[in-house]
């Protein structure tokens, strides 16, 4: 009798129980993502300020906003595949802990260049938390259940992008923008301490209540060989997840980068006012994500293929926020201008959990990270075009966010349309998905 059959033999002969711990996990993780998205949103909060302060122009914000996204999108390709080799708990904290000190470096920055430099550093830092995120999840979670938390997971950057705006302006009103770097930097230092006390893998009794076995590595069996993100680059599958995450989250990161300016110079609300307002379609978002994973679990538990289960909330996520944000551009009344774009920020929301489940059941075990970090990379080139593109079709026309809105809604219809006809379930067919 092999190990893994003893153990099995053993938890069958228990009552079933729930594996507690890591719902615990996941709320641990959810801290983690409120802090590493408030690390990115304090630059656009500090928009005005800064760009007073170091005189600096719609272009020159713009190239300051998407000094995160370049490198965080390039390094997520090896961060995937490094949370695959050395696993979660290891480059979480390397990552939580590193972007912590770079936000707080980020405080004594006396010039355009060591700022932009800062920001560049933050981007590689925080690479690896949602890949690790994804593996905790891919670990502690058997399929049928795996969309939810995941989506509770991404909840994290929408409770900081819904509290980023009162929240940070309150520290920068107080203690300047310099105070409010340092402030948020010393709260990722803690979660580092505890994340390091508290988080473990699953044991293989644990992977048997989960998963009905327990992994290969655990196993009288031999590993499984490590396979490098560069071999994934040769199915289809990964090319167009690349494009369509690109679509939705260039649109996804105008709101983050440039909903403050725009409800401060397109609306002319104040500073204090606007930092209420931006929250609202922030706080939609957070119902967006557990509406979409939720939507996709109870497809699942009702029989339906995993990876369709994925793709309706991603496309019908997408869809809907592109017919929000279109007629933002012709919209004069600022209630409604809000309101809609606070649906279109909802339903931009639905997607996100599902994009990286579907990553989890595309890939196999070894490659889920990585994976989710290629996908993750085509998200983060839009991210970082959509600043620079927001900042010079504001400078071409005089300030209008018209086709702001109008290039955002089309990008998301590309996004729908990469998913929705080009994604697919190729794990048994010749082509296979990696």
């Amino acid at each position: 009798m092999t190990r893994q059959e003893a153990v099995r033999r053993v938890v069958a002969d228990e009552p079933p129980r729930t594996v507690r711990i890591r719902w615990f996990l996941v709320a641990l993780l959810v801290i983690g993502g409120v802090v590493n998205y408030l690390d990115r949103s304090n630059l656009s909060v500090a928009n005005t300020t800064i760009a007073a302060e170091f005189d600096l122009s719609a272009i020159q914000m713009g190239l300051l906003l998407s000094a995160f996204s370049w490198p965080y999108a390039i390094a997520n390709l090896p961060a995937g595949y490094l949370v695959d080799r050395f696993g979660p708990k290891k480059m979480y904290a390397w990552a939580a802990g590193l972007w912590s000190l770079v936000s707080m470096i980020s405080a004594t920055a006396n010039s355009f260049g060591f700022l932009y430099a800062a920001r560049v550093a933050l981007g590689v830092a925080e690479s690896p938390f949602f890949t690790s995120s994804l593996k905790v999840t891919e670990r502690w979670y058997n399929q049928t259940e795996r969309a939810l938390p995941v989506s509770v997971v991404n909840t994290g950057s929408q409770i900081a992008n819904a509290i980023a705006p009162p929240l940070l302006t309150f520290l920068l009103i107080t203690m300047t923008w310099r105070g409010m770097f340092l402030f948020i930097g010393a709260l990722g230092i803690v979660v580092v301490l505890i994340w390091l006390r508290v988080y473990r893998d699953p044991n293989i009794r644990e992977q048997i209540l989960i998963n009905g076995t327990a992994r290969e590595d655990e196993a009288d069996e031999p590993k499984v060989e490590q396979v490098g993100w560069g071999e994934l680059f040769k199915h289809r599958n990964t090319w167009f997840m690349i494009l369509g995450a690109f679509g939705i989250f260039y649109t996804v990161w105008v709101y983050l980068t440039w909903l403050p300016s725009y409800l401060q110079t397109a609306r002319g609300f104040s500073l204090k006012d606007s930092s209420w307002l931006a929250a609202l379609p922030f706080l939609c978002g957070i119902v967006g994500v557990l509406f979409g994973g939720y939507l996709s679990s109870r497809f699942v538990k009702s029989g339906m293929n995993a990876v369709l289960a994925r793709k309706v909330p991603i496309v019908g996520g997408a869809v809907l926020a592109a017919a929000a944000v279109l007629p933002v551009a012709y919209v004069d009344s600022t209630p409604l201008a809000i309101t809609l774009l606070s649906i279109g920020y909802f339903a931009s929301q639905v997607p996100i959990g599902c994009l990286w489940t579907l990553a989890a059941d595309i890939a196999k075990p070894n490659q889920v990270a990585s994976l989710g970090a290629i996908q993750n990379f085509g998200g983060f080139l839009g991210a970082a075009v959509a600043p620079v593109v927001t900042g010079a079709i504001l400078t071409a026309t005089d300030g209008s966010y018209t086709f702001v809105f109008l290039v955002g809604g089309v990008l998301l219809l590309v996004g729908a349309a990469a998913y929705a006809f080009f994604v697919k379930d190729r794990r048994h067919a010749s082509e296979a998905m990696a």
